[in-house]
């Protein structure tokens, strides 16, 4: 395909007719279809439809210390439940609370009892400090984002690169500013760039010289099973060096099955130094008597270990590489040569990051709306939800199914070129 770039005005506006009317057809066909966040198919749900039967029954509800899970206790959660995820986090057992279903809620619960009560090395709970700023990794996750936004505290952007985040960056930044109390990051396969830290970069994060004594990493390590290649990328235990550095108190680590197992009904957990691991202890004690053991009875019994959820994770692996398949062969049958779009290709995770010409996104997206297409927001994997270059659209190809995948990525690709085209006549009038 001939570059937009390079076309004539006259030829660009015969292809914004053409284009137009193929988009009124697909108009007219009345589409609803919903790529617009990372959510599993029914068909990977159904994976762990054995989960229930693990309980009850002629299996009971005793946990491997005898403990009946129906009962109150075990706040911090079963240790076979635990054992699950100490390769997922990188710490061992008696560093591992369980939480309820939500890495997020986790992350949330965190953040909100370092406002009120400061975390271990803390002078003061952040709230009473004059600012709170947290570095953010964009393109990154918005759910992040909007935590920080709710607690008010001052989000820096700083750009993610297929190594990770721009550590030179991130260590003048940390170095020079008592504020900046955090720094967010999904380590492997991230939203939505699908990149994963290379070793250096894991090392670099144990070697920041905060300003900050309080300062901590929030790893968000959600995708870290979640590969769906034959090669797995991977990702150096950032507690190992940290360890190294003699700074275990720097990290919190969270995980879940939320796409192992049921989205709405896995497993969450954090992972951290002793010291972190009895500071949030304690703070729990207050809030709960327990999250739900007979959840982690079940999935302790239905994954049995590591390698049961390895071996499950290729299952689902076979159902979303050729949602991602089709994905990227569409983008580059459709856009690829017309020198106005570039994209994320991962081996693994549970989207693309693609990036249009600058000043498109939102129209793009605009577009989609309009054909029955809902797509994420322009902006949303940005602070604030303000992409400054207006380019950045985040694509989750797992929920639909192949023929809707199919139909929503071309009309995707569709309205792409159209805001691309609007977009280079604009320019050259």
């Amino acid at each position: 395909m001939q570059a937009y770039s390079q076309f004539s005005i006259s030829q660009l506006e015969q292809e914004l007719a053409e284009l137009m009317r193929q988009y009124e057809v697909c108009k007219a066909k009345g589409l609803k279809l919903d790529m617009s966040r990372g959510k599993p198919n029914s068909r990977q749900l159904d994976l762990s439809d054995g989960l229930t039967a693990t309980v009850g029954g002629d299996m009971g509800f005793g946990a491997e210390n005898g403990q009946d899970c129906r009962n109150y206790g075990m706040m911090d959660g079963l240790r076979e439940a635990k054992a699950l995820f100490t390769e997922m986090l990188g710490v061992p057992v008696e560093q591992i609370i369980i939480g309820g279903n939500s890495s997020l809620n986790l992350m949330y619960d965190t953040i909100a009892r370092a406002m009120l009560f400061g975390v271990p090395g803390s002078d003061k709970p952040w709230c009473k400090e004059r600012r709170v700023k947290f570095i953010c990794p964009t393109p990154g996750y918005d759910r992040h984002f909007a935590i920080c936004q709710h607690f008010g505290i001052d989000m820096i952007a700083v750009d993610m690169t297929p190594a990770g985040p721009d550590m030179n960056r991130v260590s003048t930044l940390v170095r020079s500013d008592p504020a900046i109390k955090g720094i967010w990051c999904v380590p492997k396969y991230s939203n939505p760039t699908g990149y994963t830290c290379s070793r250096r970069t894991v090392e670099r994060f144990a070697e920041l010289r905060p300003a900050a004594q309080d300062f901590r990493i929030f790893w968000d390590n959600a995708y870290c099973v979640h590969g769906f290649r034959e090669t797995d990328d991977e990702l150096a235990c950032l507690m190992d060096e940290l360890k190294k550095e003699g700074k275990e108190d720097m990290a919190f680590i969270f995980a879940s099955t939320s796409k192992v197992s049921y989205a709405g009904a896995g497993l969450a957990a954090v992972g951290a130094s002793p010291a972190n691991i009895d500071f949030l202890k304690k703070q729990m004690s207050f809030q709960t008597i327990g999250s739900n053991k007979v959840n982690q009875l079940m999935h302790a019994r239905f994954f049995r270990d590591f390698d049961g959820i390895r071996a499950h994770m290729k299952k689902h692996a076979e159902l979303v590489r050729p949602k991602f398949d089709l994905v990227l062969e569409t983008l580059e049958r459709e856009l690829g040569g017309l020198g106005i779009a570039d994209w994320t290709s991962p081996n693994g995770g549970y989207f693309i990051s693609f990036n249009t010409p600058d000043n498109c996104a939102k129209r793009a997206v605009e577009l989609c709306g309009e054909a029955g297409v809902v797509v994420t927001p322009a902006g949303s994997a940005y602070p604030y939800g303000i992409d400054p270059r207006d380019r950045n659209i985040r694509i989750a190809p797992t929920y639909p199914t192949m023929d809707e995948l199919r139909q929503a990525t071309e009309l995707f690709c569709l309205c792409v070129r159209i805001a691309a085209v609007e977009r280079f006549l604009t320019i050259s009038v």
